[in-house]
């Protein structure tokens, strides 16, 4: 459907009755019908599960989050918009309203939260944790395949390995994934609601914004094309490689050191990372510099070493062991 059509076409989302899927169990509104109908395209291109499936959605009131809440309607999911208010702009309630509305509009449920993250260092991936915390690890998320390319070069200029060179992955926590951002503008505009700007996007003092405004686009100059699909395709390449490194660390036991050390020594850093990383809450791994000191003490060149954290991982009688409390546990 082209999509000034089916701007047009838009009227009134009535909320009245329900009707049966054809090719499902569960009831659909007729607003999921109608939504289903402007945004098939889009749909396809989307991973949420199953119609009549409970699902919170992040909605922070921004373009990528509102098209997450309007596709997610359409695909016949019983949708919470939640909404975490961080308190660190003044006027972040009118944002809160927003989602109210446009969840209210939709037909889907909706919640407030509110956390305090306070003054600091690393303000922006602590806000983050924060809000992460209050949605849950099954909330549906607004991530775009601009935000993964944008990933995946922070993450190459941080010097991440295979699995930040994958970027963002998609699933179910990223639904809308295989979008772009101007389809989420494209959505809002269609559905008739203006998405909350946020002023803190252009603030430079942020890397993500300068990989998004510069990077991206001299990218772009220097290609003579868009870089995104280049670099989601890249981070798919990267996944591949990392999910089957991984499936062969875990063929390996870890703590037996004469197995660690004949292993290959790219699945022997992997199988080492996921051991080390094993129970923590927090989600970056171990450094490589950490990685080499555990192979070095399961080839017998020292007998411990200190990983951080008041851990430490020993080597007895031909077994490694990690000796201390895990932090963030």
């Amino acid at each position: 459907m082209d999509r000034a059509d089916a701007g047009s076409r838009r009227g009134g989302l009535s909320r009245a009755g329900r009707s049966i899927d054809p090719g499902g169990q569960y009831p659909v509104t007729p607003i999921a019908e109608q939504l289903r109908a402007r945004h098939s395209e889009l749909l396809a291109h989307c991973r949420f599960p199953l119609q009549g499936t409970a699902l919170v959605c992040g909605v922070s009131g921004g373009a990528d989050s509102v098209a997450l809440l309007v596709l997610a309607v359409a695909a016949g999911c019983e949708v919470t918009a939640v909404h975490v208010d961080h308190g660190l702009r003044v006027g972040s309630a009118q944002e809160a309203d927003l989602v109210a509305r446009a969840a209210a509009a939709l037909g889907a449920s909706f919640r407030a939260e509110r956390v305090d993250v306070g003054a600091g260092p690393n303000l922006e991936a602590r806000a983050r944790a924060a809000r992460l915390a209050v949605l849950g690890p099954e909330a549906a998320l607004g991530h775009t395949a601009d935000d993964r390319a944008e990933t995946i070069l922070i993450n190459m200029i941080r010097g991440a390995g295979l699995d930040g060179l994958a970027g963002i992955r998609p699933g179910p926590r990223h639904p809308i994934l295989g979008l772009r951002r101007s389809d989420t503008e494209a959505v809002c505009a269609i559905e008739g609601f203006e998405p909350f700007q946020d002023p803190s996007n252009r603030d430079p003092a942020f890397l993500r914004n300068r990989v998004r405004g510069e990077l991206l686009p001299l990218l772009r100059d220097l290609a003579d094309r868009d870089a995104v699909p280049l670099l989601v395709r890249q981070g798919d390449l990267f996944a591949d490689v990392s999910d089957h490194l991984r499936a062969e660390a875990l063929l390996l036991d870890v703590t037996d050191a004469r197995a660690l050390s004949a292993a290959p020594v790219v699945v022997a850093r992997v199988a080492v990372r996921e051991w080390l990383r094993a129970g923590m809450t927090e989600h970056h791994p171990p450094d490589a510099a950490t990685i080499e000191r555990v192979l070095a003490v399961a080839r017998n060149d020292v007998l411990a070493t200190d990983i951080g954290g008041g851990r430490r991982v020993e080597r007895t009688a031909g077994r490694l062991r990690l000796v201390g409390s895990v932090p963030n546990a």
